[in-house]
């Protein structure tokens, strides 16, 4: 497997490295490597990448107020030349920390590291729950609380029996997520749970009071996904 990284690194000899770096290991796809961390989250609110190599001490924004900004987290591999933010490394959950200067063997290591945790998920398939960031905050939903989760432009909603939780997300980037044999885009607007359908009427799936629109060229696959006897 891939993975797509970015640099961000106001040094332009640890980028240089970090870039050579990525090329000599073979399994890294570059996707991009900035100076700041205002440039690079312009890159990244629309383009998700796996691996995030990060400085922390730049011009203007430090590397964990791009970490604040970002909608989804990829794993981050700190490059500091300082130990002092072995908390805030821990806080952010990094996969790794690489004090500069660093070798390429530690360099692999690092790599290695986020490959085998990245194996173990894909193993881990009984995960019950997941995070979204709401309200400046991470929360976490179990997926069978959620009934469905509806577009609105740049952002979207997951909707429980007791509430809703709105983040900036598209529909899209939730359907990659959300793969899973429960649940289904339905329409261009919804993802559902099918496990949460009350019934189905004409083209139209009926969720806890609400009609949700079913689109013609999908009505076929979700009659073939529930389970009519």
């Amino acid at each position: 497997m891939k993975f797509k990284c970015v640099i961000v690194d106001d040094e332009p000899m640890a980028r240089s490295f970090l870039e050579r770096y990525c090329e000599k290991k073979g399994n890294l796809e570059m996707m991009g490597s900035f100076s700041d961390a205002e440039t690079a989250f312009h890159f990244l609110k629309s383009n998700e990448i796996d691996i995030l190599f990060l400085d922390v001490e730049m011009p203007g924004e430090n590397g964990f107020g791009l970490l604040d900004k970002l909608l989804y987290m990829p794993k981050v591999i700190l490059t500091t030349s300082k130990t002092d933010y072995a908390f805030d490394a821990f806080q952010y959950n990094v996969s790794d920390y690489l004090k500069k200067p660093f070798s390429f063997n530690r360099f692999q290591e690092s790599i290695n590291k986020v490959a085998e945790a990245n194996d173990k998920v894909k193993v881990e398939t009984a995960k019950e729950d997941f995070f979204i960031k709401t309200e400046g905050k991470f929360i976490r939903l179990n997926y069978q609380d959620i009934l469905y989760i509806e577009s609105l432009g740049d952002y979207v909603k997951y909707f429980t029996d007791s509430k809703f939780y709105l983040t900036h997300s598209t529909l899209k980037a939730v359907e990659e997520k959300m793969k899973t044999k429960y649940f289904m885009k339905v329409h261009r607007s919804y993802i559902v749970n099918l496990n949460k359908i009350k019934d189905i009427q004409d083209n139209s799936i009926v969720i806890n009071g609400k009609v949700i629109p079913i689109s013609k060229s999908m009505k076929p696959e979700v009659m073939g996904r529930i389970n009519v006897v």
